[in-house]
């Protein structure tokens, strides 16, 4: 259920509300709007009475929520949640590119691409410290002593830290180090794990399970918000098909859908989706005109001695080539959208 508020509601009147659904055993999970607030309740069983909160002052009304999601869905919030982390955002006017090493493998390594990333004038730098990899004889990641370089890397380049945790002790490392906390694919219905990044007051960048649904991967980011964190960013990373010319196929079809029923912002994964170097610009042109919020996308100095993933890594020239190219296209589709929205009102 839904519980919105008038547009004039105070917070005091808000605050009321709030201590009602709490006083009934349930959560609240306020959701300032342009307009007005709107207040979703989880922790129900079966149906809930809206009596005790319909006459409360401010209310405008409440509304049931037939969706199995009830915090990421528009019908909470339908205004585009924007995530802010100092001067950077995502979902906001700005076409994020989140980009980095796939895996921190030295100072050095992760340096020389962080001061590329930089000069660009990205504000985002991606890196694994903790890697999550299909045979166990493979590179797992240097763990803490990652995070300590990549903590490194944003007070050298005042570069926001995006990067995965595995497990929930991974999670506490990487809540003391990064300003982003990445659940990866493997782990979308790590539940356990959800919930623990649910308690965390940094962001959440939730990769797409490599099968899931579209309705299994809002679920995911609903056990997140349903902990109380609400800032929470989608990433589309491509899923298993028949195709073996690519690693995975990336959904683009995704990003419009996400965006017409979630207020959550999205970004896609040309590099893991793909697993090919030839391939990651042409699809981060494409995600950028679909109207992705962003991208996240590896590159190396020497890819061909990278620990992982090096055939998906970009060049150092070739970033610089595709970050002109997708801000060009993302410009477009920005001012296509904003006459859209005023043509609407």
């Amino acid at each position: 259920m839904l519980v919105v508020m008038k547009s004039g509601a105070t917070d005091q009147e808000i605050g009321r509300v709030i201590e009602a659904i709490e006083a009934a055993g349930l959560k609240a999970h306020s959701m300032p709007g342009a307009n007005r607030t709107a207040i979703g309740i989880t922790g129900n069983t079966g149906a809930i009475d809206s009596s005790p909160f319909s006459d409360l002052p401010g209310v405008a009304e409440c509304v049931r929520v037939t969706k199995p999601y009830k915090l990421v869905g528009r019908e909470l919030k339908p205004e585009r949640t924007v995530i802010r982390i100092g001067d950077a955002e995502i979902g906001g006017d700005e076409f994020a590119i989140i980009a980095g090493v796939c895996a921190v493998e030295s100072r050095e390594q992760t340096f020389l691409t962080a001061a590329v990333v930089s000069e660009m004038g990205c504000k985002f730098f991606r890196g694994g410290a903790f890697k999550p990899r299909t045979s166990p004889y493979a590179f797992q990641g240097l763990g803490e002593e990652g995070l300590k370089i990549l903590s490194d890397v944003r007070d050298q380049y005042d570069l926001k830290i995006v990067t995965e945790a595995t497990d929930e002790p991974a999670l506490d490392l990487v809540e003391r180090y990064a300003d982003v906390i990445q659940i990866g694919t493997r782990n979308m219905q790590n539940f356990s794990l959800l919930k623990r990044a649910g308690q965390a007051r940094k962001p959440v960048l939730l990769k797409r399970g490599m099968a899931a649904t579209i309705e299994e991967f809002l679920l995911a980011a609903e056990y997140i918000m349903s902990e109380g964190n609400y800032q929470v960013i989608l990433c589309e990373r491509g899923v298993r098909t028949f195709a073996n010319h690519t690693r995975f196929t990336l959904d683009l079809s995704l990003v419009p859908a996400i965006k017409r029923i979630s207020h959550l912002p999205i970004i896609i994964d040309p590099s893991h989706s793909t697993g090919k170097r030839e391939k990651v610009i042409p699809l981060s042109r494409a995600g950028a005109a679909v109207g992705a919020d962003g991208l996240l996308v590896d590159i190396h100095p020497y890819p061909e001695r990278a620990l992982c993933d090096g055939p998906q890594a970009l060049l150092f020239d070739q970033f610089k080539d595709m970050v002109a190219q997708v801000r060009s296209i993302a410009a477009i589709v920005s001012g296509e959208e904003k006459k859209i929205t005023k043509q609407t009102k």
